[in-house]
């Protein structure tokens, strides 16, 4: 077998250990699933075995789910259904074994791996932070459909499986265990010789601590209610009408996978589970062949693939590193580097300003020790990594500085010279700047194939996309260094040329821009928004601006980046200065599009936004002037993604971008663009590059040269090409 291996111990406990070759994880494939059934019937012809056991020869994973690419590679649902029935055969002829079976999980049990250990009649998981334990098919637009929409919620309640499976988040061992997911939590270090013996006192029938485990939840919920919720018509009627709610009211009902699952569980309830699990099949194979499924596994690719660094041979290990700046950026990029580095100096203008910043570092660690990401010992360990400075005394052996500071080019340029003259002649020098041109940064720099740009985005223990920015004089080695400590941070990465606005904001502005011209013309705030959320975005962006900061937005939009869009005869706005002007900085100062309270207080505004959302900052109207009127939502969602499509598609026209993939990587991770398309060079792909191109040309001749397709979307229109081959 290559993907198993079969031990059979003198007690009559079979061990099999899962180790798929050539993978660093174990995954669901039809191979996997042709040699666990062959191995069952290997062990029906033996009527010796007293129990099994189940583990994983892998490191850091247990089983990380279905083989995505195998599922990629699939023709037709006939296909997709095979398959999904292949495992749910497997997994039934484990459950139906007449000796009891019992899961040792470390590492990630995700997807497959955990319907696999819903079978066993008991699951051990171990303590380490390695070790979590989900359903995340929601997020590449699918349901769990080798039984966890129909073992899960029998297993842990409605209350409990539902928000898992809808958010496809990730649960810690001692979560998993109150929740009644697993039996016991142990050490990594002796999980085997406990997962035997459980496995024999199973067998024998002396297992004095077997009992169901969703007993624990009747210390939080009380168990008549839990009767009514998980065994009632109408208990269940109850949450699964609330669960649809929620998810239109986050989803705007445009991923049916989540919807998908609340039926799936709702069907099985009602019909049992032998006829829920039929009905998985079924919709499985209607989901794998969606075109949104197929977007969200295109996402899914691209991620993976960006782990991995193609430029790791010529990469310098990073052992001490230097973060300029304590403020929200600059705790935020040491904070995740306690773990990719030995030493981090952050450093402002007082070590009372450090003082700030490391306060906020260690509440990060802390949280993460607490939720069981890191142990105590790790947070501790790795805020001792973390030294605070004033000055550049300890700076003379880093490898990396990374500047944090206001976006002004004649500061940026000082901190670089100062970090040239106390640094040695290979210390690398990354901006974090969001818009400036790495080339203006570096003008008199004494080492210019030294400095890089790295974008981090906010907050950055939370934003998984980094965006590395190169000039022409930047060294290939340098490159290399800093796409793999971005990765050792545990970062997307993507690598783009320079100019200004890079690739991510540089897209940004021209949305953001027509956003503030709609309102000039009169559209109403909270129909730009809930037009944009409509298309897919998480937030809208006139929120997005009052988050970010009015101020930014106005400093970004008389930068270098309107020199790019005036060279090409575009009008910027001039509305975001004009607030600026009158003291409107967003969220931040409580004075932006929409009205703000004081921390603390509840009163009218609540009520409001319970009522109807946000309300709005109708004082805005009158300094932008202008009546208000009605827009069609169509126009709205036209003229903002357009703008951006099109100026992503300049961006790879360029060679800003060097691929498509990345492009729609940063777009979705980075700024929010519909996660269900794959991104603006998928969706054009999916709506066809001719019916945009027309619409563009159209719109052009109503709204400006904005809308003026970029010279590679007509050539791709003319001749029928796809920016992406699958």
């Amino acid at each position: 077998m290559k993907n198993l291996s079969f031990e059979k111990k003198d007690n009559g406990v079979a061990v099999v250990t899962i180790d798929c070759p050539d993978s660093r994880v174990n995954k669901v494939s039809s191979g996997l699933l042709a040699e666990i059934a062959g191995l069952l019937d290997e062990v029906g012809r033996d009527g010796t075995i007293r129990g099994m056991v189940i583990l994983s020869g892998k490191d850091d994973n247990f089983v990380v789910g279905a083989d995505v690419d195998e599922l990629n590679a699939m023709k037709g649902k006939d296909e997709v259904i095979a398959y999904i029935t292949k495992a749910h055969d497997v997994l039934k002829r484990i459950e139906a074994l007449p000796f009891p079976v019992v899961c040792g999980i470390h590492g990630n049990c995700l997807g497959g791996g955990l319907e696999l250990a819903l079978v066993a009649n008991y699951r051990i998981a171990t303590d380490s932070p390695k070790t979590t334990l989900g359903l995340p098919e929601v997020q590449l637009g699918l349901i769990p459909a080798a039984g966890g929409t129909q073992r899960l919620p029998r297993l842990i309640g409605l209350q409990n499986a539902l928000p898992l499976m809808l958010t496809g988040r990730n649960l810690r061992p001692k979560k998993a265990l109150k929740m009644g997911l697993v039996d016991e939590v142990v050490m990594f270090h002796g999980m085997k010789d406990i997962a035997v013996k459980k496995a024999l006192d199973l067998s024998s029938g002396t297992d004095p601590a077997r009992k169901k485990r969703q007993g624990l939840q009747q210390k939080v919920l009380d168990a008549t209610l839990k009767r009514f919720i998980d065994e009632t018509p109408v208990g269940q009627r109850i949450v699964f009408n609330q669960a649809r709610s929620q998810v239109l009211r986050q989803t705007m009902g445009l991923y049916p996978a989540a919807l998908a699952i609340i039926s799936s569980v709702e069907f099985g309830l009602k019909h049992g589970v032998a006829k829920g699990l039929e009905n998985d099949i079924r919709i499985f194979g209607e989901l794998v062949m969606d075109g949104k499924s197929k977007a969200l596994r295109s996402l899914f690719d691209g991620m993976t693939a960006l782990k991995k660094n193609p430029f790791e041979e010529m990469a310098r290990p990073v052992r001490k590193i230097g973060v300029l700046g304590a403020g929200l950026m600059g705790h935020g990029i040491a904070s995740v580097s306690t773990g990719a580095c030995d030493t981090i100096l952050i450093k402002d203008v007082s070590l009372e300003a450090v003082a700030k910043g490391m306060k906020e570092i260690y509440k990060g660690l802390d949280k993460r020790s607490r939720s069981g990401g890191i142990t105590n010992f790790d947070r501790d360990v790795q805020y001792g990594k973390v030294i605070a400075c004033d000055d550049y005394s300890l700076f003379g052996r880093t490898d990396i500085v990374i500047e944090a500071v206001f976006e002004d080019l004649a500061l940026k340029r000082r901190i670089l010279a100062e970090v040239e003259a106390a640094t040695g002649e290979d210390t690398i020098f990354a901006s974090n700047t969001s818009a400036l041109p790495i080339t203006l940064i570096a003008e008199g720099s004494a080492r210019p194939a030294n400095v890089i740009g790295m974008h981090y985005f906010s907050p950055v223990p939370k934003m998984p996309l980094l965006e590395i920015i190169t000039t022409e004089a930047t060294a290939d080695w340098v490159k290399a260094t800093a796409l793999e400590f971005g990765i050792q941070q545990g970062k997307t990465c993507i690598v783009v040329k320079d100019c200004p606005g890079f690739y991510t904001t540089r897209i940004l502005i021209p949305m953001l821009n027509e956003s503030m011209k709609l309102i000039e013309e009169g559209a109403d705030i909270k129909a730009i928004d809930t037009a944009m959320k409509r298309f897919g975005y998480p937030v809208g962006p006139v929120t997005l601006v009052d988050e970010l900061g009015i101020d930014v937005a106005a400093h970004v939009a008389k930068g270098e980046v309107k020199k790019l869009f005036d060279a090409r005869g575009l009008k910027a706005s001039e509305g975001y200065t004009k607030l600026f002007e009158k003291g409107y900085k967003g969220r931040k100062n409580r004075k932006g599009f929409y009205l703000y309270e004081e921390p603390g207080r509840k009163g009218l505004l609540a009520l409001k936004r319970k009522k109807g959302g946000k309300p709005v900052n109708t004082e805005v109207y009158e300094i932008l002037g202008g009546a208000r009127r009605v827009f069609a939502e169509e126009e709205i969602q036209d003229r903002l993604s357009l703008a951006m499509i099109n100026e992503a598609a300049l961006c790879l026209q360029e060679g800003i971008l060097s691929c498509a993939r990345d492009g729609d990587i940063g777009a979705v991770f980075g700024l929010g663009f519909p996660p269900f398309t794959g991104g603006p060079f998928r969706y054009v792909d999916a709506v066809g590059a001719k019916t945009l191109v027309e619409k563009m040309k159209r719109m052009e001749q109503g709204f400006g040269a904005l809308y003026k397709p970029a010279d590679i979307l007509v050539d791709m229109a003319a001749g029928g090409a796809k920016f992406h081959r699958s």
